[in-house]
């Protein structure tokens, strides 16, 4: 009976050991290591823009721009939409891609595009949603208008509806004379018709002349 009792705990002893053991030396399960590929870069999972950019290129290769132009206005708002939630994350990242779409709206949207800067931007264009970080440059002044700040500090121009809102509230609670609430109310309109063409540098900065001006 002692040899029976003695067998059992030579050998309960060794397999409880190698089951406390095993979860430390067994690899990552096959869902751990999934969800370690997936985390994706600092902005999140790029991948509905990166597949609208992927139908763009696509449509853009069988030779119709007219086609691409119009599939790219989908990715276009989209990111407008994202932007509340991806620009917070890193001001630096979101710029690089905003700026990557951009020069590829610009391309698609110009008057006689040209195949060849189409192709080219919407490449780098994907280059960079697939690592915003790498196309990252580095970290600079903020640029100013009449010290009023009109870029982040990548150096990337702010939102001009973000400019504007703060404009338009400024501009409600401001006590300005006639002459100086017809120049702000000029800035604000010439500020407007950029922002509406997707002209942030430019409505930033009338949009900055006129807050100054609500400043003093």
């Amino acid at each position: 009976m002692k040899n029976l009792l003695l067998s059992v705990v030579l050998v309960a002893v060794p397999v409880a050991v190698f089951a406390t053991a095993y979860p430390v030396l067994a690899p990552p399960s096959q869902t751990t290591a999934s969800s370690i590929a997936k985390a994706g870069p600092p902005l999140g999972d790029m991948t509905p823009f990166e597949t609208i950019t992927t139908d763009v290129q696509s449509i853009a290769s069988s030779g119709d721009l007219a086609a691409a132009k119009t599939r790219i206005a989908d990715l276009e708002t989209a990111w407008d939409d994202a932007e509340p939630k991806l620009r917070p994350v890193s001001t630096a990242e979101w710029g690089s891609v905003d700026t990557a779409i951009d020069d590829a709206l610009a391309a698609l949207r110009a008057p006689n595009p040209d195949r060849g800067k189409v192709d080219a931007t919407l490449a780098t264009l994907q280059t960079t949603l697939a690592d915003p970080a790498a196309a990252t440059g580095p970290t600079q002044q903020a640029g100013t208008v009449a010290r009023i700040a009109v870029t982040d500090s990548s150096g990337h121009p702010l939102p001009c509806e973000v400019m504007l809102d703060t404009f338009r509230t400024k501009l409600a609670a401001s006590n300005l004379s006639d002459a100086d609430r017809a120049k702000a109310t000029e800035l604000q309109s010439k500020g407007t018709e950029r922002c509406n063409a997707d002209d942030d540098i430019r409505a930033d900065a009338f949009l900055a002349q006129g807050l100054a001006l609500l400043a003093n």
